[in-house]
């Protein structure tokens, strides 16, 4: 018996991995993050698998399906949304595993910060403009350490990918705007890959204005920074003047 820590993606089924898809597809046990998998990806669950929705469940609950699991011997996917490894309260599953002797393993998956990105059709880095990407969250009910506190990720000038916190949108964009200033490209991106996507652009300046009539409070991310501009250097990769590893610059 082993329970499989499964990414189940941003949203679309054809951005499940394809071991992802086939665990989903054979599975017996399925405990599942209840309305931030879309109903589309846990079609692919068998109609005959017991299905535990961990949204109504606390962790000891959890472990009880897992402990039931190993006495009868049948396999487990416990599916999270996105990419397991970005707030996926993960680790204090796999420390109980560890204390019952149950294997697991983990199956990556497509995080929404990479579905945005795509919906918005850009890059996230850009050369002389921002080399890093930073996933964040604002703190709530669960506090930052000091250090990543947003006006201090926004002295980096890097992109900001920023998850869970659109709630705080208008406190988001005057706290970045004062280090990106008001003019810094901006983007609100609901649920993205799923069939009802909503894609809002727009500045720090009015991003919180034009993201209002949706009334948009959660299952969405913030995109912040200057890379998601058309106006950024381009790279010099393909630029025939340029040389590297596999290829030598022609001369003009």
């Amino acid at each position: 018996m082993i329970v499989h820590f499964v990414g189940a993606g941003p949203g679309d089924p054809e951005l499940l991995t394809l071991k992802a898809a086939r665990l989903l597809s054979a599975c017996r046990i399925c405990v599942y993050a209840g309305s931030l998998v879309s109903p589309s990806v846990m079609a692919l669950v068998p109609a005959d698998a017991e299905r535990h929705d961990s949204a109504r469940m606390s962790h000891e609950e959890v472990v009880a399906v897992y402990k039931d699991a190993q006495e009868r011997r049948i396999d487990v996917v416990r599916l999270h949304s996105g990419d397991p490894s970005i707030y996926g309260a993960i680790r204090e599953q796999m420390n109980s595993l560890d204390a019952l002797g149950i294997p697991y393993d983990v199956c990556p998956g497509v995080s929404s910060f990479q579905a945005a990105a795509a919906a918005l059709k850009t890059e996230l880095t850009a050369p002389e403009v921002s080399q890093t990407v930073i996933l964040t969250r604002t703190a709530g009910r669960t506090p930052l350490p000091e250090p990543q506190a947003l006006e201090n990720l926004a002295r980096t000038q890097a992109t900001l990918c920023i998850f869970l916190s659109v709630d705080k949108l208008r406190d988001v964009a005057a706290t970045l705007a004062v280090h990106y200033g008001e003019d810094c490209p901006t983007a609100v991106v609901h649920r993205a890959s799923w069939p009802e996507e909503k894609v809002i652009l727009g500045t720090l300046a009015d991003i919180a204005a034009k993201t209002d009539p949706d009334r948009i409070r959660s299952t969405a991310l913030i995109l912040v920074g200057r890379a998601l501009g058309r106006d950024v250097p381009g790279s010099k990769l393909y630029d025939a003047a340029f040389s590297h590893g596999y290829r030598e610059a022609k001369k003009p």
